[in-house]
């Protein structure tokens, strides 16, 4: 991998940046061509759409970042003594790192020095979030991956090192089907050490209305990230897609266990993507599937970590069951 920083306390590598607009093409051709009609969450995560993402999570409705955080809290310390010597932290989809503080803060605390590591797909996230934390932490090392996860993981090794605690919090693992998430964990733990702990963040199956308002906050805020998929399109593909004629939805699968959320066309219309050389029409009520958010019971992730074969060392859950932190051993 290309060098990409390299300052006191900070050394960030990646290989060639990918081309985000051939790929947002590439997903807007073969997701809108589809039936039913489709857009990844992946795209979801440009400057707008990070920030608009940070004002989702400070809505009264999304509890998920302030349990987790409070959680993070409570039990800083009994993660820190689970390791007999200093780790070294692994973070998959570090993005702003607010959370993260409170376990490097925790760290640094009792050992004086810490090194993080930080993967992250955006450069400009990675930087922006290492030197904020490395001129709040006078103890910390940061060596940053841009990169895909696995790419990252499997540049990292396992020979000759410190233990690693890997964080994956934020309920990530959401986004991934059942099947996905816990081949994904295998792989996360085919890099893992006997010494290693990975430690994720994992939303809980809950009532209908309060999954559902959490996704359709009464801000609005929620439906401005989802259309920004639109805002992304007609800014780099050349499309015209009218704000105004879709609306953003939310629903509660309550058998599969997952929020759906869509964009719904108001109206029979069609849509110019100049890039493409291509019309797309949408019927009226039509709707766009953009993400999955997956919520799991305690019995399912009992059969999650045993699929990708790891092994529940602790976990922690607030006091209304609503989220939880899992920490896993190969």
């Amino acid at each position: 991998m290309n060098v990409l920083v390299d300052e006191p306390r900070l050394f960030l590598v990646g290989g060639p940046a990918p081309d985000l607009r051939a790929a947002l093409a590439e997903d807007v051709r073969d997701g809108l061509g589809a039936t039913p009609k489709r857009l990844s969450c992946r795209f979801f995560y440009d400057e707008t759409g990070s920030r608009l993402f940070e004002e989702i999570c400070a809505q009264p409705e999304y509890y998920l970042t302030r349990v987790e955080t409070s959680l993070l809290e409570s039990m800083a310390g009994q993660l820190v003594d689970a390791f007999d010597t200093r780790p070294d932290v692994v973070e998959l989809g570090s993005g702003s790192a607010v959370k993260t503080r409170i376990l490097l803060a925790a760290f640094l605390e009792a050992h004086g020095a810490l090194t993080w590591c930080p993967i992250d797909i955006s450069r400009h996230a990675l930087t922006q979030s290492a030197r904020g934390l490395l001129a709040d932490f006078r103890g910390l090392e940061v060596r940053g991956i841009a990169a895909e996860y696995l790419d990252a993981l499997a540049t990292l090794g396992t020979d000759e090192r410190r233990p690693r605690l890997v964080l994956w919090l934020g309920s990530s693992i959401g986004n991934f089907h059942r099947g996905d998430a816990a081949q994904f964990l295998a792989h996360v733990r085919a890099s893992l050490g006997p010494e290693d702990l990975l430690l994720v963040g994992v939303d809980l199956r809950k009532d209908r209305r309060v999954l559902e308002a959490a996704y359709d906050d009464a801000a609005g805020v929620t439906a401005r990230f989802n259309k920004n998929l639109l805002v992304r399109v007609n800014a780099e593909l050349g499309g015209t897609f009218d704000l105004d004629a879709f609306r953003h939805r939310a629903r509660y699968d309550e058998e599969a266990g997952r929020i759906e959320m869509y964009l719904d066309s108001l109206r029979e219309q069609e849509v110019r993507i100049a890039r493409l050389g291509w019309t797309v029409g949408f019927a009226a009520g039509e709707a766009v599937h953009t993400e999955n958010s997956y919520k799991y019971s305690q019995a399912e992730l009992v059969e999650l970590a045993a699929r990708a074969g790891l092994r529940r060392e602790r976990a922690w859950t607030d006091a209304g069951g609503r989220f939880a932190l899992q920490l896993l051993r190969a």
